[in-house]
């Protein structure tokens, strides 16, 4: 994947999937579904409610969401398919039968702290240094 390309005078190179390490699993179009997938409203929240309150059903997600069952699965399926939830089975009914759970995967827990959340970090940081200013 390495190209001969340049790097600027910060050392960066111009083709930005030059960033990934030799043996990265994943391409930068990857790294970009990941970003994609979250740029929705609807997933952004489901992958906030999995990855600060747990595993859930999607009865549980549903009701917590206010959203249509079909609306949850699409999202969901958008979710597992960037690799930022994963499915998991229930093997044994209870006394409710057999229930899928979703539950965020590291990369699901790293893109939400280290991309949206750590953004809402630095407004309210900004906005603290700012008005410590104008005292």
């Amino acid at each position: 994947m390495a190209t001969n390309n340049p790097a600027n005078s910060d050392g960066l190179p111009e083709d930005p999937a030059e960033l990934l390490p030799p043996t990265s699993v994943l391409t930068l179009d990857e790294y970009l579904d990941m970003q994609a997938a979250i740029g929705d409203r609807t997933r952004f929240t489901l992958l906030y409610r999995l990855v600060h309150f747990g595993e859930r059903s999607p009865k549980e997600l549903e009701e917590a969401l206010d959203v249509r069952a079909n609306t949850l699965h699409y999202h969901l399926q958008k979710l597992v398919d960037a690799g930022l939830v994963e499915k998991r089975k229930q093997t044994r009914a209870d006394k409710d039968g057999l229930f899928a759970y979703y539950r965020a995967t590291s990369l699901g827990e790293d893109i939400l702290e280290y991309g949206v959340e750590e953004l809402i970090r630095r407004e309210r940081d900004y906005r603290d240094a700012y008005a410590s200013g104008q005292k």
